[in-house]
């Protein structure tokens, strides 16, 4: 199947050879861009496997890519991970609402980046273990086609949020850690990035609409799919 490819959007060029040389090190193709419109472009024609984008970019800052990407029929399943020195819950939460899959902030650990890369790909190209089709109490989970659609409405989600929910879902009226979440949904279970699960939960309860209580909080230790038995 080859290299999988990665795109590198990244003004400062230390970084950029500096995340270039990790990943091509790891077993990637790696392709690079200086400025969100050079970064945009190369996505649109290259069709990369994951994008490494900065925020703060010349031109097109990477709030607009993103939009951008997760927007364009051919482009919006492509994961992206933002990385920036922009490290406030506030500007993560951005980063989450508009599409990213996952984010980290500068300075970061090459080691790290390469884990993170290789968790998003692997979770983007594996089904979730345990279930396929669900239909349950006005909600219909379908992994195959990547559509979920409430009381016959269909509802747009990101890809982390789409195997967050079917993951909950899949486990209906069963308590979910942080930490198992992390490490089946996200793939990794570094401490620190628990508030990576809340915030994505506030942003799916959002998008359910008639169905966000079906999420329940479990104060002090995860989240729950409440049971329609």
């Amino acid at each position: 199947m080859g290299k999988p490819t990665v795109l590198v959007v990244e003004d400062e060029r230390d970084i950029q050879d500096l995340v270039e040389f990790n990943l091509r090190q790891s077993g990637y193709r790696v392709l690079k861009a200086g400025d969100g419109l050079e970064g945009l472009r190369l996505a649109q024609s290259e069709k990369p496997d994951l994008v490494v984008l900065d925020l703060m970019l010349p031109g097109l800052d990477g709030k607009e890519v993103c939009r951008r990407l997760k927007q364009g029929e051919s482009t919006r399943a492509i994961p992206i991970l933002m990385l920036t020195a922009l490290a406030e819950e506030t500007d993560r939460i951005i980063g989450f609402e508009i599409g990213a899959d996952d984010y980290l902030t500068k300075p970061f650990s090459p080691r790290e980046l390469s884990l993170r890369i290789q968790a998003i790909l692997r979770r983007s190209a594996e089904p979730e273990a345990g279930g396929g089709h669900l239909r349950m109490d006005g909600l219909v989970i379908d992994p195959e086609r990547h559509l979920v659609e409430v009381e016959g409405e269909v509802v747009d989600l990101t890809a982390t949020e789409f195997r967050l929910l079917h993951h909950l879902a899949s486990h209906a009226g069963k308590v979910q850690t942080r930490e198992v979440l992390l490490e089946r949904v996200w793939g990794y279970a570094y401490e620190g990035y628990a508030r990576t699960v809340d915030t994505h939960v506030r942003r799916l309860r959002k998008k359910l609409g008639k169905l966000s209580e079906a999420i329940e909080t479990i104060r002090g230790i995860g989240y729950r799919y409440r049971s329609g038995e």
